[in-house]
């Protein structure tokens, strides 16, 4: 039996400016390791340039405590609309998953940035968990960016 496509959507207020949230992701993710450190220890890149559609990059990170990678191709950036998309393409969550796009974007609601982040994803098996803790990761890891930002 195929499995179903998933989605989960968050959305975080974010007071440090939704323009510096889209830019460290587009131009400079590797300051991440730097401003966040509890969430993400640090940020590799393996194939292109960081902010273009194509470049690979290379995270490690912790979720729930534990550490795991990621490598991610970035897929879909908009500097217009402000919204980033990263497909799996190894590590700890394509153990679980498959089809693993994560995207967020930046949006103003009366004078209010918002960052949404949205996971999409198939269970590899059904028993597998969907992942709420990595939605929670992206709200925390959020609130720790505007922190050091704000």
């Amino acid at each position: 039996m195929a499995s179903l496509p998933n989605k989960l959507i968050t959305q975080v207020a974010f007071k440090a400016g939704g323009d510096k949230f889209h830019d460290i992701f587009a131009n400079r993710p590797q300051d991440l390791a730097e401003a966040t450190p509890i969430a993400i220890q640090g940020c590799k890149l393996h194939q292109g340039n960081f902010g273009t559609n194509g470049c690979v990059i290379q995270w490690n990170y912790s979720v729930d405590g534990k550490p795991q990678t990621a490598k991610q191709v970035l897929q879909d950036i908009d500097l217009e609309k402000k919204q980033i998309a990263y497909k799996m393409l190894e590590g700890d969550l394509c153990e679980l998953y498959k089809n693993m796009i994560i995207k967020f974007h930046v949006e103003t609601k009366n004078g209010i940035d918002f960052i949404t982040w949205t996971i999409d994803y198939e269970l590899i098996t059904p028993d597998n968990p969907h992942p709420l803790s990595l939605l929670n990761f992206f709200i925390q890891f959020t609130k720790e960016l505007e922190s050091h930002y704000g």
